[in-house]
């Protein structure tokens, strides 16, 4: 599989985690991020599972034969980060706007390099930092977060765009040893949505007549984004390292405030295409500086 492929995949993914905002945003108004999430991430499993069955049936017990117990951490550890980061984030957009969220979840652009470094010693090269530097700029741009308060739910995604580095990284370790990556993102959402389920239950009011309210976002958010996305995730971290990654999955704070212009008629001023045009230029950085020094 060609590295083009990979970005495309990057990129198709970081356009549906962009658009998503809104439907998580829009259900907030009417359930617990558990049940959402719940919901989200069971019909993702139901939407994959067909796919992994069908692309993958013959390679699943081979590649898991020889290898379960990394294969039961691996997904232990993914699982967990992703339950956590999506929560905390879902949580959050009842306490914050959508602008800030996009800009404060890129906040897993510079965890990632560090708990590279930390977790498996591993250096990024030199392109990732001022790439870096360029997106927050950007960001900040596009986000125009000077004029709003710094708010609870900022806080609390920062948090989760923790445990989104985290997951960027084991998917990118995942990937060094396993081939069944739609099996595995089949796994992972039945993992997630069985957590959710279960939390929900105990600290949470589950109303089916509430979820059917917003049944358009939840089919949204756990085909595409809960399913999808997440899918193609695999894909593209087969031929992409993990810092560069994530610096090509922080375009959600650009998809994310084109979809707000669109749906939510919010008005993309000349700060804001500045801002987008900042953070493509980061991600353009990113992938194109080790290319041309070779």
């Amino acid at each position: 599989m060609s590295k083009s492929f990979s970005i495309i995949s990057a990129l198709v993914a970081t356009f549906i985690w962009g658009t998503a905002f809104i439907a998580q945003d829009i259900g907030m108004d009417n359930v617990g991020p558990l049940t959402f999430n719940a919901s989200r991430f069971l019909i993702a499993f139901i939407s994959v599972l067909p796919f992994a069955l069908f692309f993958e049936s013959k390679k699943i017990i081979k590649e898991i034969k020889f290898n379960k117990k990394n294969f039961i951490k691996l997904l232990a550890i993914l699982s967990g980060s992703l339950f956590l980061g999506t929560y905390i984030q879902t949580m959050a957009l009842k306490y914050t706007i959508i602008a800030n969220a996009a800009f404060f979840t890129g906040f897993y652009v510079i965890f990632v390099p560090i708990l590279l470094y930390f977790i498996h010693s591993k250096k990024v090269h030199w392109s990732i930092w001022p790439s870096i530097g360029i997106y927050f700029v950007g960001a900040y741009l596009l986000s125009n977060i000077s004029k709003s308060e710094i708010m609870l739910g900022d806080g609390l995604i920062i948090l989760s765009s923790f445990f989104w580095a985290l997951h960027i990284i084991f998917v990118g370790k995942f990937m060094e040893t396993f081939d069944i990556p739609i099996f595995f993102a089949v796994m992972q959402a039945l993992v997630v949505g069985i957590l959710s389920i279960f939390f929900a239950y105990l600290f949470e009011d589950i109303n089916f007549s509430k979820i059917l309210l917003i049944s358009s976002s939840i089919i949204y958010v756990g085909v595409f984004s809960g399913g999808i996305a997440f899918t193609l995730q695999m894909f593209a971290q087969r031929n992409i390292e993990e810092a560069p990654a994530s610096i090509i999955y922080s375009l959600e704070a650009v998809f994310a405030s084109v979809a707000a212009w669109i749906i939510l008629n919010q008005i993309l001023l000349i700060h804001d295409i500045i801002g987008c045009a900042l953070i493509l230029l980061a991600i353009l950085f990113s992938q194109l500086a080790p290319i041309i020094k070779k």
